[in-house]
């Protein structure tokens, strides 16, 4: 972040988020599943990779900054 600039915090309660969210989930899960037979991709290897990159990505953080603006993620 840049020095001398207000930082605003924004809590965003996960589990209220996965329920918000969940019908959207539901379409992408289908999604991913057409696309895997439409590729000729196994499913399960398919899934546990992307799961794998979901779990790796705790401590992960990601700064952008545009202008005047400024963004971080950090993901613990």
């Amino acid at each position: 972040m840049r020095p001398g600039h207000r930082t605003l915090r924004l809590w965003i309660p996960v589990l209220l988020l996965v329920i918000l969210l969940s019908p959207i989930l539901l379409l992408a899960l289908l999604g991913g599943v057409i696309a895997c037979m439409v590729f000729d991709m196994r499913v399960l290897p398919t899934f546990a990779g992307v799961w794998r990159v979901i779990a790796a990505l705790p401590g992960s953080r990601f700064d952008i900054e545009q202008g005047r603006h400024a963004f971080l993620v950090n993901i613990r």
